[in-house]
């Protein structure tokens, strides 16, 4: 990586490259090798941090097409596609996903081809299998595999670390066993179990730096502070349904309503009724708004058929009038969402 830009040396050049928006650094690269080389190197995330460039961006994979992941820059209301993931599974499902360090992170699940009567799909419910996908390399790589294999768990960042907790090894066997991964050194340890699976499928989200494991129709949240102390339950009195943290705070999409929640209180946004009729969509957060997308609409007791979804609606809740938008249409993903995180690059 010499000679980047002609007069300026090569560490002033380099974070004259970070300030470019991400979504050009394909055309970059084909104005020389040598800014491919810088284009393409680890340096380059780390300038991008320096010089306050960083990109939030947001990743999405859904049932159609299989194992495909799509990228959508908010600035540009622009969707890109990644590389198909290179798993072994077939439409892999019921995995935990998350973003540290500017990679994008996919651990365990299992594939939504099951059968019927065993639930088992080739033998196998769940993988222990992490993948993780570089944005500057654009390329995925197998990492160090989970201790145990997993679908249907709880999995959050907490300090730049991976905690995955629950779900279940098979249809019939769920888990209390947790574990965190060190992204740098490529390595699991365990850590202390659940207090109790409830043998259900469960959710994690970070809220005021703690790590809590929310389990499917129960009220009670499992809490973890700090690793040596444990998990902690807590009966906070949550509403149901789909959620999204913003800005630190807690939304929750239930009975056509947006509600914020602060601990034992429930604060009304604004309707949602639009979404009564739409099942499977991911609901996140970024910035300040909160993200609801693809999903099917259907069946119901008029109309048997299912429509899958690739829209985007986008609720603003930083300002003082909650306001209601759509973004760009997904150009490649629809249907049911089967991960979505955000990413900052």
């Amino acid at each position: 990586m010499s000679g980047l830009i002609e007069g300026l040396p090569d560490a002033v050049a380099l974070r004259c490259l970070a300030r470019v928006p991400f979504y050009l650094y394909p055309k970059l690269e084909l104005v020389s090798r040598s800014w491919r080389a810088a284009i393409r190197g680890s340096e380059l995330f780390k300038a991008r941090q320096e010089v306050g460039s960083a990109e939030e961006l947001l990743c999405v994979c859904a049932y159609d097409p299989e194992n495909l992941w799509q990228m959508y820059d908010p600035l540009r209301d622009l969707w890109i596609t990644l590389p198909v993931l290179p798993s072994k599974v077939r439409h892999l499902a019921y995995f935990g996903v998350v973003s540290t360090g500017g990679k994008l992170y996919v651990l365990g699940g299992g594939s939504d081809d099951v059968d019927p009567l065993t639930g088992d799909q080739d033998g196998s419910f769940a993988t222990d299998e992490v993948w993780s996908y570089d944005l500057i390399m654009r390329r995925w790589a197998q990492r160090a595999s989970m201790v145990l294999p997993r679908a249907m768990f709880a999995c959050c960042v907490s300090k730049g670390k991976i905690i995955v907790a629950g779900g279940f090894t098979s249809c019939r066997k769920s888990i209390s066993q947790a574990e965190m991964y060190d992204p740098e050194k490529d390595v699991w340890i365990p850590i202390p179990d659940l207090h109790r699976t409830h043998n259900s499928a469960c959710s994690g989200l970070v809220i005021g730096g703690k790590v809590h494991v929310l389990h499917k129709g129960l009220s009670t949240v499992q809490v973890l502070d700090h690793i040596g102390s444990g998990w902690t339950v807590e009966d906070y009195g949550w509403l149901q349904g789909p959620m999204a943290v913003v800005q630190g705070a807690l939304y929750v999409m239930s009975h056509g309503l947006i509600v914020k929640q602060e601990k034992e209180v429930s604060k009304v946004v604004i309707s949602a009724s639009e979404f009564r009729r739409r099942i499977g969509f991911a609901m996140t957060g970024l910035r300040d708004e909160i993200y609801v997308i693809g999903g099917v609409i259907g069946p119901d007791r008029f109309n048997w058929d299912i429509k899958p979804m690739s829209d985007v609606d986008i609720l603003t809740v930083g300002g003082n009038r909650p306001t209601w938008r759509q973004a760009a249409s997904m150009t490649k993903c629809r249907g049911t969402i089967f991960g979505c995180t955000q990413l900052r690059i």
